[in-house]
C-alpha cells in the first residue's frame, strides 16, 4: 500500500485528503491511500515517517512550510530559493526531498487574469505561502511589497495602505488565514473602498469559497479569485513529483 498524506495542524477541513481520495477512486489508482497527519508541533514529524513505512509522498500546510526544512535531506532548487516547502518526496533510498508546488499553482491561477497595468502587488502576510507567492510574482515580472502586522523596514504595515498606495498596487494577495472557516467574518484590515475595477484580489483561502476579503473587494469592482484553482494545480504537480 502506497501512503500519501498531509502534514499540518488543525487540518480536518483539508482540501487535500478529499481531493486525492477522489482522484484515486476516479482514476482507478490502486493500492494508494491519502491520510491527514495532524500534529501539534513539528517535532512530531519524524514519528510520521517512522510509523508509516509505505509513505511515498507528503504535502505540507500551515504552519509547517518553513519549520519542516531542517527535517529534510535535500531541497529542490526552487524550494531552496523560496525558503518554504509544501511537497515532500520520499526517495527509494528513503531520503526526504522538499519541493514547492505552491508557486507553480499560484502562477498558473493568476497569469490568465493579468493585464498590462498589473505591475505591482501587495502580499498580505509573511508566512510560508507568501514566500511562494513572492517567487511567482517575481517570475511574472510583478514587483511586490509585503504587508505585515509587525513590519520590518522593507514592508508596509496595514495602517500604511492609503488610497495612493492601492492605486499603485493593483494586485492584492491574501496569504493570511484571516477569513478561513469557521472564522468567516474575519478579514485583513484594509480600507476596501480603495479597491477598484483595476484590481485583482486573490485569496489563498478556498473555504469559504468567497471570503469577506473577496466579497468586499468585489463590491468595489475588483476581479476576485480564491485559492481552489491554485490548490488543484499544486496538487497535480505534487502527484507528478511523487510519481517521477
Amino acid at each position: 500500500m502506497k501512503i500519501f498524506g498531509l502534514v499540518g495542524r488543525n487540518i480536518s477541513y483539508s482540501f487535500s485528503e478529499k481531493y486525492f481520495s477522489d482522484k484515486f477512486k476516479n482514476e482507478n489508482i490502486e493500492a494508494s491511500i491519502y491520510k491527514n497527519f495532524d500534529i501539534p508541533e513539528i517535532t512530531y514529524f519524524p514519528q510520521i515517517i517512522k510509523k508509516n513505512k509505505g509513505i511515498k509522498g507528503l504535502n505540507v500546510t500551515i504552519p509547517y512550510k518553513e519549520e519542516i526544512i531542517p527535517y529534510l535531506d535535500k531541497l529542490s532548487v526552487k524550494a531552496e530559493e523560496i525558503g518554504a516547502v509544501n511537497t515532500i518526496k520520499i526517495t527509494r533510498k528513503g531520503n526526504l526531498k522538499g519541493f514547492n508546488t505552491d508557486a507553480y499553482g499560484f502562477e498558473k491561477s493568476l497569469a490568465p487574469l493579468l493585464k498590462t497595468h498589473h505591475t505591482k502587488a501587495l502580499i498580505l502576510g509573511t508566512g510560508g505561502a507568501s514566500k511562494a507567492v513572492a517567487w511567482a510574482l517575481k517570475k511574472l515580472g510583478i514587483t511586490y511589497k509585503y504587508v505585515s502586522r509587525n513590519p520590518d523596514k522593507q514592508q508596509f504595515s496595514y495602517s500604511d495602505i492609503s488610497k495612493e498606495i492601492m492605486c499603485d498596487y493593483t494586485v492584492v494577495v491574501n496569504c493570511t488565514p484571516l477569513g478561513t472557516f469557521p472564522d468567516i467574518e474575519n478579514c485583513p484590515e484594509l480600507n476596501y473602498n480603495h479597491f477598484s475595477q483595476k484590481h485583482i484580489a486573490f485569496d489563498l483561502i478556498y473555504n469559504p469559497p468567497e471570503t469577506r476579503f473577496l466579497k468586499q473587494a468585489k463590491q468595489n469592482g475588483a476581479v476576485t479569485i480564491n485559492g481552489l484553482q491554485m490548490l488543484t494545480f499544486q496538487a497535480e504537480k505534487a502527484w507528478e513529483i511523487w510519481n517521477k
